[in-house]
């Protein structure tokens, strides 16, 4: 029997599921449209751990400070290891009188109608989704006090029909959490892959320098005594060298630092980036932006990566004097434009001698948003990188 909660309201609820890219966004939202889909008074999920324990717990209806009165998470035994280790539904008129019951805290709040459902996706449970006290409507108590366990219009308690939408609600939180996880794994890829390059890039960058400084200084001490105008030099080529060597930290140190696109958005975080660099370099470095709206967070986090490759391109190989980066709206999207006044290259001579200067990143980085990366260089004439990314 199809449930009898508005298609509208299943609909919205299952869409804000697979809306959410992080995990905990999407444990949230499964709890908190779960609660409002069959009404519950609470609801929770526990994604488990390998020790017997939760890996992750989330709750609604619940106050903070309820929260952290009540003290450890649960563990994985009772009805909920039935869920867990059974991925089998439950549905109880009183959890409290299940054989299975242990009780709990004394800050916990009292739990009667029970509905569990298990999250699975084929052979692996994800997860236990639980809602308990289904509101019935209000009555007064023989007390006095507002009832909600007691309603003349239906019987209180959790229905077939209610299971029924949970299931389904399970089916769709099993592909939302599976899809986050991918996400957050290959964010996590993309993380370690950014800092390996830089990692390499920055062991031979400095180390070629250091060769460099440990031989002119060797050069200048033989020459101190029989021609100190020579040994002048190689010190000036030292200071030189050295200034490189720092540059080339600073910069590092920059693409190390996290990006937070999160907390200040796409066109904070590159300002604060170019304004860094254009500390950390010989070279004028400038940002501009014009009626750039929020974007996706994929397409922010290519856009940022592209402007990063952009002008690690400009500032180490090209020996610019001046980067200009800006960001313009257009239509619903964006588009980025990093130009430098560099040595230039001829893109298909890079492609043919294999030295990619990251432009298979940065195309891969907008064919993954569905954008449209543009490259124009000629020799001795600096370089323009343009990538246009749609809007949400």
């Amino acid at each position: 029997m199809l449930p009898r909660s508005g298609l509208a309201d299943v609909s919205a609820a299952l869409l804000a599921m697979n809306r959410q890219l992080e995990v905990r966004d999407v444990l949230q939202t499964i709890v908190a449209s779960a609660r409002g889909l069959l009404d519950a008074e609470y609801a929770a999920l526990g994604v488990p751990d390998d020790h017997g324990g939760f890996a992750q717990f989330v709750v609604d209806g619940v106050s903070e400070e309820q929260w952290r009165a009540i003290g450890p998470l649960p563990r994985q035994h009772g009805i909920l290891a039935a869920m867990l280790h059974d991925a089998t539904p439950q549905r109880l008129g009183d959890v409290r009188t299940d054989p299975r019951f242990g009780g709990w805290p004394s800050a916990h709040p009292e739990l009667a109608d029970f509905l569990g459902m298990p999250i699975a996706d084929g052979e692996e449970v994800l997860g236990a989704l639980f809602l308990a006290n289904k509101r019935c409507g209000e009555a007064t108590s023989a007390e006095g006090g507002t009832d909600v366990r007691r309603s003349g219009a239906r019987p209180c308690g959790f229905t077939e029909e209610d299971e029924l939408l949970l299931r389904l609600l399970a089916q769709h939180a099993a592909i939302a959490l599976t899809n986050a996880r991918l996400y957050e794994r290959s964010r996590e890829l993309t993380i370690a892959g950014e800092r390996a390059r830089i990692g390499h890039e920055l062991h031979d960058a400095v180390t070629q320098k250091l060769f460099s400084l440990r031989l002119t200084a060797q050069a200048g001490a033989a020459l101190v005594d029989r021609d100190p105008a020579r040994a002048k030099d190689e010190l000036q080529e030292i200071a030189r060298l050295a200034g490189e060597a720092a540059d080339e930290l600073r910069a590092a140190v920059v693409e190390l630092r996290p990006a937070n696109l999160d907390e200040d958005g796409l066109v904070a975080t590159l300002r604060t980036q170019t304004e860094v660099l254009n500390r950390a370099h010989s070279a004028e470095v400038t940002f501009t932006s014009e009626g750039v709206r929020a974007l996706p967070a994929a397409q922010e986090e290519a856009v940022l990566r592209v402007a990063q490759e952009a002008l690690h391109n400009a500032l180490r190989h090209a020996a610019a004097s001046r980067v200009e980066v800006a960001l313009v709206r257009r239509g619903s999207g964006a588009v980025l434009r990093v130009g430098d006044d560099g040595r230039g290259f001829e893109p298909a001579a890079v492609r043919r001698a294999g030295r990619h200067l990251g432009l298979v990143s940065m195309r891969d980085r907008a064919h993954g948003v569905g954008g449209a990366l543009t490259v124009k260089s000629e020799p001795g004439k600096g370089a323009v990188i343009e990538l246009e990314v749609p809007g949400g």
